[in-house]
């Protein structure tokens, strides 16, 4: 069965698993403290290795103007983590721009009415995505549903 992980990368993003319709969703895993927290590769590494997805379709994200060289860092980091993760376990990386994925279902760069969209589509999982803070998980959902739509040919 084709199984396409999608991942809204960073500390708050999320990872979910679509298929013959939708598999699972989870929050980033994260340690550390508050302050010093960073993506949890070998919870990530073991999620994946679990999912065994046949695709990676991954946020295409970058430094922002204004966004601070510590926040820039760390943002990296966790992108660096997940593609590491991801290489290890030999699965192709599709990158999506939000201006791709969010055109494509007609949404804004409103997170909420990003959430809302991922409870339309899943309904019996509305649950899993009842809080505001969920929108890193409604758009993981969202970016793996993207790549099953479209069809897309994976290239490195």
């Amino acid at each position: 069965m084709l199984k396409i992980v999608g991942i809204d990368p960073g500390l708050d993003g999320a990872l979910a698993l679509v298929g013959d319709g939708f598999l699972d969703v989870q929050d980033m895993p994260t340690a550390g403290t508050a302050k010093r927290r960073i993506v949890a590769a070998p919870i990530l590494g073991a999620m994946l290795r679990d999912w065994m997805p046949s695709y990676a379709a991954v946020e295409h994200v970058h430094a922002m103007p204004k966004q601070g060289v510590s926040s820039s860092f760390k943002f990296g980091r966790s992108l660096g983590v997940i593609e590491g993760a991801l290489g290890a376990l030999e699965v192709p990386i599709r990158y999506v721009s939000p201006a791709h994925w969010k055109r494509y279902f007609r949404l804004s760069s409103d997170k909420e009415m990003s959430r809302l969209k991922a409870i339309e589509t899943w309904p019996r999982i509305s649950d899993q995505l009842s809080r505001k803070k969920d929108h890193g998980r409604a758009e993981a959902l969202l970016i793996a549903q993207y790549h099953l739509e479209t069809d897309w040919r994976v290239t490195q």
